[in-house]
């Protein structure tokens, strides 16, 4: 398995590196974090632009058609910030999910849009009774006329703050089906979730109207597409989560050179050096097993056991990485314009995004054959 960089994917590194450390200082990303609805004017117009949302599509569709690991270096750039929006909301799992479940008219309508960053998805997946499997979808849309009635809400979806369009899971009387909603349509409601989490927020549909052209795919096939899709995005995921411990474990390097106890660095510690130690051991983890993933859906691999635990250990060691953090920085890691807590928030807010871990390991059993 060679993970060398070819000359591409160091150009995607650096040039993402370079905006992330020019257009996103750590006082901007304090200032999104006290403020995020300040991302859509400030911070979105200027990934659009570079062509970012549209890595993870083909050509026909206005993408350019990268490989998942070409994407995943983006990403993992990306979360060193970390950077906050909807990137892979809207420019990966929606537009994948499209792509897995879309008509042919409807992939050349929106498609186009999201890689251009025109316009702005996000899934509504989850609700209350949180669990990733089909039978944890239970708002019911009721046929009325050629289209659907849907009422009900959904609990902690991934930057609904900025959406033009909801993807949202249904259940229908075929099984779980896929509609798309305008989320600036009479009868939704976006309330974003206050405390120490990042970008989720819940949906709430009171008597909203969806037309057949807005039922993405067949009836009752979402939750196939919907596990297909999973296993090209999650690693995409996995490599932000990455991103966020080489940050994590650069800033706690630095703060032990430079803080001084009893006239030394504490690095000369051990105590401090086992924290460090323990960040570096999540880093890699996160790392070997993502990139593994990676490898393996680029080359055309059976690839379900790898994904399944990348995301296991990377939701795990991106939480346990910043734990680790504040304990080498003590104090001065819950001051949030330090920017900590920024990375602490973020491993929080992802860890159950597309499964906790508890949810991968069982699958990842299950496509082992370990279980039925």
């Amino acid at each position: 398995m060679d993970l060398s960089l070819d000359e591409t994917q160091q150009q995607i590194q650096d040039s993402t590196r370079d905006f992330v450390r020019g257009a996103c200082s750590r006082d901007t990303l304090v200032k999104f974090d006290k403020d995020p609805a300040g991302i859509a004017s400030g911070l979105w117009p200027q990934i659009a632009k570079m062509g970012w949302m549209g890595m993870a599509l083909p050509e026909e569709y206005g993408g350019t058609g990268n490989s998942l690991t070409d994407v995943a270096l983006l990403f993992e750039e990306l979360g060193a910030g970390p950077v906050p929006g909807p990137h892979f909301s809207s420019g990966v799992l929606c537009a994948r999910l499209l792509l897995e479940a879309g008509s042919d008219a409807q992939k050349k309508k929106w498609l186009p849009q999201i890689a251009s960053g025109e316009r702005v998805f996000a899934l509504a997946a989850t609700e209350g009774h949180y669990g990733w499997a089909p039978e944890y979808v239970r708002l019911m849309a009721a046929k009325e006329g050629a289209g659907y009635k849907l009422s009900g809400s959904k609990a902690f979806v991934h930057d609904a703050m900025y959406a033009t369009d909801l993807l949202v899971l249904v259940r229908t009387d075929e099984g779980v089906t896929l509609v798309r909603v305008d989320a600036r349509a009479g009868g939704v409601k976006i309330r974003t979730l206050e405390g120490f989490v990042q970008s989720l927020a819940e949906v709430t549909l009171d008597k909203v109207m969806v037309g057949p052209d807005d039922v993405v795919g067949k009836l009752g096939a979402a939750w196939d597409a919907m596990h297909r899709t999973m296993l090209q995005t999650v690693p995409i995921l996995c490599a932000y989560k990455v991103g966020g411990c080489k940050s994590v474990f650069e800033m706690s390097l630095q703060y032990t050179k430079d803080r001084l106890q009893f006239g030394q660095p504490i690095g000369k510690f051990q105590r401090v050096q086992d924290h460090v130690i323990h960040i570096v051991n999540y880093m890699d983890a996160a790392r070997w097993t993502t990139y593994e993933a990676l490898y393996k859906l680029d080359s055309k691999q059976e690839a379900a056991s790898s994904v399944h635990m990348a995301k296991s250990v990377a939701s795990e060691g991106y939480m346990r990485a910043t734990d680790y953090g504040h304990e080498v920085h003590a104090g001065i890691g819950v001051s949030r314009e330090y920017g900590l807590t920024l990375h602490t928030k973020m491993s929080r807010s992802l860890y159950a995004c597309l499964g906790a871990p508890k949810d991968h390991r069982r699958m990842m059993e299950r496509s082992l054959g370990l279980v039925s």
